[in-house]
């Protein structure tokens, strides 16, 4: 009952800033990921901490497979708790490849946590950092070489930025809400006036909660949300199953894509090797045109955490 409790404030909490911020908003190109549950740092600080260890995941994603051009997201994140375990840090790296656009950001990541009560925590995080935006324009095949719109390159483009996040977590469930990036970033270049809405704002809501089917299984299914002024709502909804604490299953089924695909439909996996070492695995294909010419999506997570530092491991970690 305190679980709902506290589930039904955040969500009350959260509908009130959708409809308060919803106007102001506008589409951003931030990654996608098939792993959202296992990879909330890259767009939520408040989860850092969460593992109650030092903790390092690198997660690479590839999307429309065959595709000249088409996007690669790298991401390496590690955090852990300071002494006072109320606080978390964290380091955020993210390496965004779209076509000749190139985007390389570096963020810290700051939680601090509020004890609710039973097994439940509320975590509130801060996120800064910048983004290097470069993108060469002479490289583009085009029809008319003089066009003037593609001289030239833009290079290092310094682009800072904040962000802010909540998370609310107990061994069973979880619940999240982030907004990445504070501030739009936009900027002109060359003759033509070139521009980028690559930072835009916008809006992250996530939720799971884990149950027993029985003495080797565990059913957790999860969601996703995500808004902005072009996209209102784009969902990603997970159905994974645990057995015997070893290993995930699970299918997803996604409504829009971010880079400009129809809905999607795939499966995740994930290897728990040992309480420090896990090993995942997704794919997913659009179930539009482009999903019959290409390969579908990959994407390849592995991380570890330094369990010999903390003196007792009190349950498993499920997100």
């Amino acid at each position: 009952m305190k679980a709902m409790k506290y589930l039904t404030k955040l969500a009350v909490s959260v509908v009130l800033l959708f409809s308060t911020a919803v106007s102001s908003f506008g589409q951003q190109d931030d990654p996608m990921y098939s792993q959202y549950m296992f990879n909330i740092q890259a767009f939520n600080p408040g989860y850092v901490g969460s593992w109650e260890c030092v903790g390092f995941m690198v997660l690479g994603r590839y999307q429309w497979v065959g595709f000249n051009g088409a996007p690669e997201t790298h991401t390496f994140s590690v955090q852990t708790p300071l002494r006072n375990e109320r606080i978390g840090l964290g380091l955020s790296v993210i390496n965004d490849v779209i076509g000749k656009e190139k985007r390389l950001a570096f963020f810290t990541d700051y939680s601090y946590k509020l004890r609710l009560g039973g097994d439940a925590n509320l975590r509130l995080g801060l996120k800064a950092g910048f983004t290097n935006y470069r993108h060469l324009l002479s490289d583009h095949i085009i029809i008319d070489t003089d066009d003037p719109a593609f001289e030239g390159e833009i290079r290092e483009k310094f682009m800072p930025n904040v962000g802010v996040g909540l998370f609310l977590s107990a061994p069973r469930y979880y619940a999240g809400f982030s907004i990445p990036k504070l501030l739009k970033n936009d900027f002109e270049f060359g003759p033509e006036d070139y521009k980028t809405d690559f930072e835009y704002r916008n809006l992250n809501l996530i939720g799971g909660y884990v149950f027993d089917m029985g003495s080797y299984v565990k059913f957790k299914p999860s969601f996703m949300f995500r808004h902005s002024e072009a996209l209102p709502f784009v969902y990603d909804l997970n159905a994974s199953f645990l057995f015997k604490e070893k290993f995930w299953l699970g299918g997803m089924f996604r409504s829009t894509t971010w880079k400009g695909g129809g809905s999607a439909i795939g499966f995740n996996t994930q290897f728990i090797i040992s309480e420090k070492l896990r090993i995942g695995y997704a794919y997913d294909m659009d179930l539009t045109d482009i999903g019959s010419y290409g390969n579908g999506s990959h994407e390849v997570m592995i991380s570890y955490e330094l369990r010999s530092l903390v003196k007792s491991f009190t349950s498993p970690r499920y997100f």
